[in-house]
């Protein structure tokens, strides 16, 4: 027997196979230029991770009697996993990561559907504070000389540097105290744009970092393609990049003793996981609001979140923790901010006498 949910009815042709295949394409180019910048180790954590979250998803659909890879959900989470691992990696800890991810915050919960928060988010959170000298080590960029600084991101270096004591200074006068390099092109483009060579750079990915998320460029393709096919919507990406912009510009130079409004803004939105996590996995389906103001206020508290820890707390990344706070408040947006009844006309007062 059919169950029929009560009307109004939406037909839409995109089903889950078809958005999960639309987002593997998106991430395709980003995760190719992983592989260019980083050589074939990074290639090799991206299947790992990919085959450790499918052969999880069947081991457990064979236990549960359900055949659930052909929705390619567990591609998609595994894929994210192995984009957020350094190349360098140890192999076993993005397949710990995809255990994690599918069995404990997926099918725990009931499956595909069921999830309260970002599956793989949770694995790599998981693992980054299980392993976390592994999951803060990360490789220069073939793009970069072979002695340029590989040990942290610009964005770790700045927050060690400006927690050391060296203040005054925006992100490039820190990050040339700090001997770190640029390609020729990003000084060539740079000095033509008048920005930071770094900047170019980071937006490219000629940067340290994890595999998929170093080239905000691609990612900026790839989550263009996801509003254009209907896959997401713009609300929260644009709200949640947006809102933690104007944080850093207003806010973000008070740590380095520059005052307000002086905070770097374009280095801190192209460094970091900031573009995968606002495309890619604070637009997640399951664990975000279901209404379009519900979204932008679930971006706000996720641009909110990540300038607080990256600014003002210990660890040099905000991203995973802030999606995953707000996954933690999407229950609460949705039961105070719900969506008009269909066919809801609201009542005229009655004059007074």
């Amino acid at each position: 027997m059919r169950k029929v949910s009560a009307s109004p009815h939406v037909h839409s042709p995109m089903d889950i196979r078809k958005s999960m295949l639309f987002v593997i394409i998106a991430l395709l180019p980003s995760s190719i230029w992983g592989v260019y910048a980083f050589g074939l180790r990074a290639l090799l954590v991206l299947l790992v991770s990919i085959a450790a979250s499918v052969l999880t998803e069947f081991l457990l659909g064979r236990i549960d009697k359900k055949n659930t890879l052909g929705d390619l959900s567990a591609v998609v989470t595994g894929l994210l996993i192995g984009m957020n691992m350094p190349p360098q990696i140890p192999l076993y800890i993005p397949v710990i990561a995809s255990f994690f991810a599918i069995l404990v915050v997926k099918w725990t919960f009931g499956g595909l559907g069921c999830n309260w928060m970002n599956p793989a988010l949770a694995g790599r959170v998981f693992v980054f504070f299980s392993f976390s000298s592994a999951m803060s080590s990360f490789s220069a960029p073939r793009a970069l000389a072979a002695d340029a600084l590989a040990s942290a991101t610009p964005l770790g270096a700045v927050k060690t540097a400006i927690a050391g004591g060296m203040t005054g200074l925006d992100y490039e006068g820190v990050l040339n105290q700090l001997g770190h390099t640029s390609t020729a092109f990003a000084q060539s483009l740079g000095s033509t744009l008048g920005i930071s060579p770094y900047t170019v750079d980071a937006f490219i990915g000629n940067v340290g970092g994890c595999i998929g998320e170093v080239s905000s460029l691609l990612l900026l393709v790839g989550g263009i393609f996801l509003i254009a096919s209907r896959v997401i919507t713009w609300h929260i990406p644009v709200v949640y990049l947006g809102s933690f912009a104007i944080l850093s510009w207003v806010f973000g130079g008070v740590r380095a003793g520059l005052g307000l409004f002086n905070g770097e803004v374009l280095m801190p939105l192209f460094t970091g996981g900031l573009f995968l996590g606002a495309f890619f996995m604070a637009t997640d389906w399951v664990t975000t609001p279901t209404t379009k103001r519900g979204e932008v206020i679930f971006a706000l508290g996720c641009g909110f979140f990540t300038f607080l820890i990256r600014y003002f707390g210990s660890l040099p990344e905000g991203v995973s923790l802030a999606i995953i706070l707000m996954n933690i408040l999407t229950p609460t947006i949705d039961r105070y901010v719900r969506p008009k009844k269909f066919g809801y006309v609201k009542p005229v007062k009655e004059a007074r006498k």
